[in-house]
């Protein structure tokens, strides 16, 4: 790899994507819609995550929920990690199994040092990009999730539902119901019932974006989600509200390190 690399390999597990990646740029705060375990392999990081501040080395367990708003930047360089995002259907079944809801669970911290956990990560990382039987990964995927799962998964959800003022929910159901539509900030205030200014404040307070980041995240995942799904670059771009094809690669490698170009050899 070069001093900036993601590799997308190929996975046996149908809703479950593997990267490997090396890096020393500093990535600014984006979400998933999907969970993400991995391990650090080499150098530090610093994030910023739904538990604060937290900085991960070499061995340590990384996990993003959906929605998560994080960022990454390397420690004294730069640093490599090996990750899998599993789809929230993956995860909702497999919840099923450990009679935990679906709905509910969340990885419990964003950064830990267990050796045991990040063996079977990698194991799975393994098993998953060279084919292996799906009785070994199914059975290392249960466990994992077993593990990472946070006991207070409905609680801190609940917390993070009741800290997000009504009004903001409001503006951000605007966005979520269609990130390509050319909404401003006067649509979103209207929504809430305050002032540009009020809603510009409480929205970035309240999601940690403000909302026209937000916009694009949102925008990005719809890409993503219609990539996979087997849209030409183009299409996905004029779907997802971008101003045209190469707006959509600009931020989409800015925010995963990948092209879509590349998304979508690896998710084909």
């Amino acid at each position: 790899m070069d001093s900036h690399a993601f590799v997308m390999h190929r996975s046996a597990l149908a809703g479950v994507q593997a990267v490997a990646a090396r890096s020393g740029r500093a990535f600014s705060r984006h979400t998933h819609d999907q969970f993400g375990i991995g391990v650090m392999r080499q150098g530090e990081q610093v994030s910023h995550s739904g538990r604060g501040q937290v900085r991960a080395g070499p061995g340590h367990v990384i996990t993003v929920n959906p929605g998560e708003v994080h960022d990454g930047a390397p420690v004294g360089g730069e640093r490599a990690w090996q990750m899998l995002y599993l789809d929230p259907e993956v995860v909702a079944h497999a919840a099923a199994e450990l009679r935990a809801d679906g709905r509910s669970y969340e990885f419990e911290h964003p950064a830990q040092d267990r050796p045991g956990l990040a063996r079977d990560v990698l194991a799975l990382y393994s098993h998953a990009t060279a084919h292996a039987p799906p009785l070994a990964c199914d059975a290392l995927l249960l466990r994992i999730l077993a593990q990472a799962r946070s006991p207070d998964a409905a609680r801190l959800r609940n917390e993070y539902l009741i800290g997000a003022p009504d009004a903001i929910r409001h503006a951000r159901a605007l966005i979520d119901d269609d990130p390509a539509a050319g909404l401003s900030l006067a649509d979103l205030a209207a929504a809430c019932g305050l002032s540009r200014y009020q809603a510009l404040r409480a929205f970035a307070r309240a999601t940690g974006l403000t909302p026209h980041a937000y916009q694009m995240q949102r925008r990005l995942l719809l890409a993503r989600s219609l990539i996979r799904r087997g849209y030409t670059l183009a299409d996905a771009a004029a779907a997802g509200g971008f101003a045209d094809q190469s707006h959509m690669t600009r931020l989409f490698t800015r925010t995963y390190g990948v092209s879509p170009r590349r998304y979508a050899l690896a998710a084909g």
